[in-house]
């Protein structure tokens, strides 16, 4: 194991905060700062300048977070060098998924990678975009699944799906028989939107925004924390929203809502994120085929699904 010392270290000198170093390495406060200044006790010398609550590296922190950068790459391509030398497929992956994707499209497929290698165990973080590839430039995860563009250099972005958001509506809604919806049909009904601070509300708004459409335009009668509480609220009556087609697949399926695609279409590329080297573990190397393949499949049966209802 790496020297837990420098992973710490080198996530808060690329942070330049220990309250976010410790949201992204899943510590307490207290424990990421205990793991630096032992660092300092090491070196004997203060690697990080603390002034009106805000920190930069000193030189010697600049000198050590380019070493611990280099060490801790090298470390990670050593593990993945040696593990290639076996020809089974095992060991440990640890992805980092946004909720969405962490509830609607990853169990499925992890549950079905898991059938065909058991093997190979897999672990879960849950975090935003920025949390997500901050663990990835950091080595605490070895693959991150994001639905938010990344323009980091040193990562490898691979597009696996458009993630198509919908007007979700019950079947006896008068909006389900058509086979797309203009954007400001959504003035005309009450609406049902996800709260401040969610990723896909944030999708929603730029998106009517571009269409002349504001929020106040809309008629909000709720505002709900998760798509579960949102789909109920649909198929009570209460409403329409829009929701991720993913979300929504086991309701097509049963019937109890239609998918609308919105007119313009409104989508979201959810991509692969990983860090670039030249040795990767034969078992994530897997798991990227199998995740692409895999998606491509389910979202061709939700895409005929979805026009078998409306048509």
């Amino acid at each position: 194991m790496a020297d837990r010392r420098l992973q710490v270290f080198n996530t808060v000198a690329k942070l330049l905060s220990f309250t976010k170093a410790a949201e992204t390495l899943h510590m307490t406060q207290p424990a990421v700062t205990f793991q630096v200044r032992q660092l300092e006790e090491h070196f004997d010398t203060r690697l990080f300048d603390r002034t009106h609550n805000r920190i930069s590296l000193t030189e010697a922190g600049q000198r050590v977070y380019e070493y611990s950068t280099r060490i801790l790459a090298t470390y990670n391509e050593m593990e993945n060098a040696v593990r290639e030398l076996t020809e089974e497929i095992n060991g440990v992956i640890i992805i980092g998924a946004s909720t969405t994707i962490a509830e609607y499209m990853l169990p499925a497929l992890l549950g079905d990678f898991k059938t065909i290698y058991p093997n190979v165990s897999v672990r879960l973080k849950v975090s935003n975009t920025d949390g997500i590839v901050n663990m990835v430039e950091a080595n605490i995860i070895d693959l991150g699944v994001v639905e938010a563009p990344v323009s980091e250099k040193n990562l490898e972005v691979e597009i696996c799906r458009h993630d198509e958001l919908v007007m979700a509506v019950t079947p006896d809604h008068e909006l389900a028989k058509l086979s797309k919806a203009p954007a400001e049909r959504l003035t005309d009904f009450p609406y049902i939107c996800r709260e401040e601070g969610s990723g896909t509300r944030e999708v929603i708004i730029d998106y009517l925004q571009n269409q002349g459409i504001s929020t106040n335009d809309l008629n909000i009668i709720m505002e709900l924390g998760s798509q579960e509480s949102i789909k109920g609220a649909i198929e009570s009556g209460m409403g329409i929203s829009i929701l991720s087609q993913a979300t929504i697949h086991k309701e097509l399926q049963l019937g109890t809502l239609v998918a609308v695609p919105l007119e313009p279409r409104l989508e979201r590329p959810i991509s692969f994120v990983y860090k670039k080297q030249k040795f990767r573990r034969r078992a994530l190397e897997e798991l990227l085929k199998f995740a692409l393949t895999y998606i491509e499949e389910r979202q061709n049966k939700m895409e005929e699904l979805a026009r078998s209802q409306v048509g």
